[in-house]
């Protein structure tokens, strides 16, 4: 890709200023004008990876960049478990901190047994 693009490449091939580009259209996917209510919009990125290697440059590109990530199964899926999220890796920087304590509590018990029991 680097290649493509004349510039150096960075790991894995890729550019190697991709994080700042995937930064730059992460935090800022739009910028709204006075009609529209001013402001900015957030993105909500997908990536899909090869056999489900989330350690891939992009992958890690993105999780670094995001707040939290939900990741989908193709196995819990195939299994028949709607939806297919993988509970042991999926994550949330903001959770438990716009939590009550009482569902911390809980939540934090339930996440634990739901991921052991999946393994």
């Amino acid at each position: 890709m680097s290649l493509l693009l004349r510039r150096p490449p960075g790991r894995e091939a890729y550019p190697g200023d991709v994080f700042y580009l995937h930064s730059r259209l992460l935090e800022r996917a739009a910028k709204l004008n006075s009609l529209l209510g001013e402001g900015s919009m957030t993105a909500l990125p997908i990536v899909e990876t090869q056999s489900g290697d989330v350690s891939a440059y992009i992958p890690t590109n993105v999780i670094s960049i995001t707040d939290g990530q939900i990741f989908l199964s193709a196995d819990l899926f195939n299994a028949g478990i709607r939806p297919a999220i993988n509970v042991g890796i999926s994550v949330s920087r903001v959770g438990s901190a716009a939590q009550i304590k009482a569902m911390k509590q809980v939540g934090g018990k339930s996440k634990l047994e739901l991921a052991q029991f999946a393994e």
